[in-house]
């Protein structure tokens, strides 16, 4: 699009969006990558997913959707632009209709009553509200005139979608209370079960009331929580909150690894999903998250793990108990993404485990710290429990390591992509100079102490990662804390004091519901629907 018509369309960049959301009430939301994607997916039926291409979000809090990292920078900005061009101008490929955006079959390129018509019904459901009178004029006017000034009406109805892409009203989630509340509530509804947008039905409960009565909230909660798009809203809240980013993106060293592939690491992060989905969508004890003794794996994962290939791919095994694997924390996925390129790392994986699965704050190293280990040589080998012992020495690191290696030195005997290992086998390699050059690589192989233990936490000690998934299947903590990544995953950031009661009050229904976690997602769903954000 030309610079003209950027500035007549009346969007400036990130300046429109900041300027524009300024008389919002509450925490301004801005659409995620994946919630961009399903939403043009159920707005335009456009199964692109342009965002995947957009610059990376960060992760905050554990995760990307925190409303205080939802800036706009300069190449995200372009980015919508690139999209919403290419958005807009498949919307009408070959001058039809095929997603029936139109209401009616325009009579002329100027159709003032048909523009007016699919400007009021595209607009509610982009913006997710009401157009009000001055947007419904100024983008009626934008589509009349670009469709006489083109010949053809469906080349206005193009430009209003390009438009509508590219306002705040769509990018943003903005709330502003009054007579919008009902639409709020469906949009809240909406991202947090669905990942995308409301639909029609939603639409309609909020335009007559009922939304915001706790009967009409209740039926449509559970109407929600039914449909297939609910699943694909978990998927994203599971891959962000288990860092499924960090398995697909794992370098491995290949001469130490070469079973580790791009393939194999996306079959880990299948794993993961396929054991959450069972457990949630077949109301089991989410706690089996990490002490079920049964997997979902393909054949590569099974040669990986040792055991008999499934029937089919992905198909559910029973893990023999001799494997010492439970749950996630026996799956690749977590065994991967938390270890180095050529070796495991006792300390990612415990501070894994702290951060995410018992939300405790892991503060970072001071400033200067010298981070590296004592180095091993042929002649003296040493288990990284033993170069680990420097951190009990040094005043700087033993406050936060106490903390995080004792329990990542318990997975000892799965190596840095999730096989088993009695021994930990270190490689030397030579130095190839001088009559050194026909040296050959030396190994040696060194027994491992799998003791690990929780501090602070009565029977706090294990030896692998079936027997610490038993112990954290029964902790409290662990309970509260995945309602608690629920709740900053919804709610888009850090929960406070202030928050105690309606996390203490959701821990209950885990608890009590025999911790099914749909009945989670169904209490906090209402709970975000009725919160006053004035």
């Amino acid at each position: 699009m030309s610079a003209s018509r950027w500035i007549q369309i009346g969007i400036v960049g990130t300046i429109g969006l900041a300027l524009a959301a300024t008389d919002a009430r509450g925490p301004v939301r801005r659409l995620t990558h994946s919630q961009y994607n399903h939403t043009v997916r159920d707005l335009l039926g456009d199964e692109t997913a342009p965002a995947d291409s957009f610059p990376e979000e960060d992760f905050v809090n554990g995760f990307r959707n925190q409303a205080s990292a939802q800036d706009i920078p300069p190449l995200l900005a372009e980015a919508y632009n690139a999209a919403a061009e290419r958005l807009a101008r498949n919307a009408f490929l070959g001058g039809d209709d095929a997603n029936h955006l139109l209401p009616s079959k325009p009579h002329s390129p100027g159709d003032t009553e048909c523009a007016a018509a699919f400007v009021r019904n595209f607009g509610l459901k982009a913006f997710r509200r009401p157009l009000t009178a001055a947007e419904q004029q100024r983008y009626a006017a934008l589509l009349v005139k670009e469709g006489v000034r083109a010949g053809d009406f469906l080349r206005g109805a193009q430009l209003v979608i390009e438009a509508m892409l590219q306002s705040p009203k769509f990018l943003f989630r903005l709330e502003r209370g009054g007579d919008w509340r009902g639409y709020e509530i469906a949009s809240r509804l909406s991202y947090f079960l669905w990942d995308s947008m409301p639909d029609d039905e939603l639409i309609r409960d909020a335009a007559s009331g009922t939304l915001a009565t706790e009967q009409g909230l209740d039926k449509q909660v559970r109407r929600m929580i039914a449909d297939a798009r609910a699943r694909q809203a978990l998927d994203e809240f599971v891959s962000e909150w288990l860092r499924f980013d960090l398995a697909a993106n794992a370098v491995k060293d290949r001469t130490i690894y070469p079973q580790f592939t791009p393939e194999l690491a996306a079959a880990m992060t299948e794993e993961t999903r396929l054991l959450v989905a069972d457990l949630v969508w077949n109301d089991r004890n989410f706690m089996d998250l990490f002490r079920a003794d049964y997997s979902f794996i393909n054949s590569d994962l099974a040669a990986l793990y040792g055991v008999p290939a499934p029937a089919k791919e992905f198909g559910r095994v029973t893990l023999p108990a001799e494997s010492k694997r439970a749950g996630f924390l026996g799956h690749g996925t977590f065994l991967a993404s938390t270890s180095k390129p050529g070796e495991t790392s006792p300390t990612i994986r415990g501070y894994f485990i702290r951060q995410q699965l018992l939300c405790h704050e892991i503060p970072d190293p001071p400033p200067g710290t010298n981070s590296n280990l004592p180095p091993v040589t042929a002649e003296r080998p040493r288990t990284n429990r033993e170069r680990l012992k420097e951190h009990t020495v040094n005043p700087a690191c033993m406050g936060c390591h106490s903390l995080m290696d004792p329990v990542g030195l318990a997975f000892e005997k799965f190596d840095a992509i999730g096989r088993h290992r009695e021994k930990q086998t270190i490689t030397f390699l030579p130095e190839h100079h001088g009559d050194n050059r026909s040296a050959k690589p030396v190994t040696v192989e060194v027994d491992v102490d799998t003791t690990g233990n929780l501090s602070g936490m009565k029977d706090g000690t294990f030896h692998s990662p079936a027997e610490l998934g038993a112990i954290l299947a029964t902790k409290a903590e662990c309970q509260e804390c995945i309602v608690k990544q629920l709740f900053r995953y919804g709610w888009g950031r850090h929960e406070t004091a202030a928050d105690a009661s309606l996390i203490r009050r959701a821990t209950g229904v885990f608890r009590d519901s025999g911790f099914r976690l749909k009945d989670v997602i169904v209490f906090l769903a209402k709970a975000m629907a009725m919160e006053d954000k004035s």
